[in-house]
């Protein structure tokens, strides 16, 4: 499952989702490296 992240301000990375940490955030992968941050919020319907 695809997930998007993001780690700063500006910085946002999308990747195969990992797992769920308990601080609130996520961990996704891209190729052969692990991104920890927070998750986007899902547009509303």
């Amino acid at each position: 499952m695809m997930k998007t992240i993001t780690l700063g301000s500006y910085v946002s990375v999308q990747g195969t989702f990992i797992r769920a940490l308990s601080n609130g955030k996520i961990v996704v992968r891209v190729g052969s490296r692990d991104f920890e941050g927070y998750p986007v919020a899902g547009k509303a319907a």
